[in-house]
């Protein structure tokens, strides 16, 4: 069984075939998907089609998307965790974090948010799953100042060796995928090869980070965007890479992220499936 901790399912690449997409996704072993959103507009949506689908999901504004986030939008959070505080497929708050390499993002806005977020999560009792580009040694002061202890997931990890045991320190497992394909991506890999097996999850971050067999360039994707899709029914593929680095086969490598997933996101074993 396999664990999707991270595929942002309610995009609009997926518009037109969505359930074809979750039955590719099925026939490859994904038992599970969670389903982050990224702002107060689309919490219902995730919600929703997590409920429609047996999956999982999580609440909270990507940094990406503070900027045209409104006022209220931090209220709105608070009040839909408290509403569906039992919900047992609410399993996290996220995609929350900070983004530093995208110009426009204002530091002062995202660091705002991201630390309003996690004392909601604090306050709530969830976990967290966290943006992380560029930008983290500023979320790790940030769990330390809210004094955050819940844990959760390094999304898409990049960061350093140094940076991956402080996060697995303060209770977070580091999330890999498509990146991992890439044998350009040597500090990654290296990161993946070297950390205590309990810090490993797997995740897609479908329609992004798409797995090298289907990456394609700038121009590329200018002519058809939609080419270099991604989507979980790729996560056994995009894990092989993992279990060469481990020394692992693919049953063990299944089982050891996808109890991982379970320990950073308690809820995840307790959804109804």
């Amino acid at each position: 069984m396999w664990i999707d901790t991270h595929c942002h399912l309610d995009a609009a690449e997926y518009d037109a075939d969505r359930d074809d997409v979750i039955a590719r996704a099925r026939s490859a072993g994904v038992a599970q998907i969670v389903i982050p959103a990224v702002a107060a507009t689309n919490f219902d949506t995730v919600r929703l089609l997590a409920i429609r689908h047996d999956f999982t999901y999580a609440l909270g504004i990507h940094p990406l998307c503070v900027m045209q986030a409104k006022a209220g939008d931090l209220d709105i959070l608070a009040e839909a965790l408290d509403t569906h505080r039992i919900d047992p497929r609410l399993v996290a708050v996220g995609e929350i974090g900070l983004d530093y390499f995208v110009e426009g993002i204002h530091p002062d806005t995202q660091q705002h948010f991201y630390l309003e977020q996690l004392k909601l999560a604090k306050r709530a009792g969830l976990p967290v799953l966290l943006h992380v580009r560029r930008s983290a040694d500023k979320l790790l002061a940030g769990l330390r100042r809210v004094d955050f202890p819940f844990g959760g997931i390094a999304h898409a990890f990049n960061g350093s060796e140094q940076q991956a045991k402080a996060f697995i320190e303060m209770g977070f497992k580091l999330g890999f995928g498509g990146t991992l394909t890439f044998e350009r991506s040597l500090q990654i890999r290296r990161i993946a090869a070297n950390v205590p097996e309990s810090a490993l999850v797997m995740e897609t971050d479908a329609p992004d980070i798409p797995p090298h067999w289907l990456y394609k360039t700038a121009a590329e994707r200018a002519v058809d965007p939609g080419q270099a899709r991604n989507e979980s029914a790729e996560l056994p593929r995009i894990a092989v890479s993992l279990a060469e680095l481990r020394g692992w086969t693919l049953e063990k490598t299944a089982a050891i992220t996808s109890a991982n997933a379970c320990a950073a996101l308690p809820r995840l074993g307790r959804a109804p499936a």
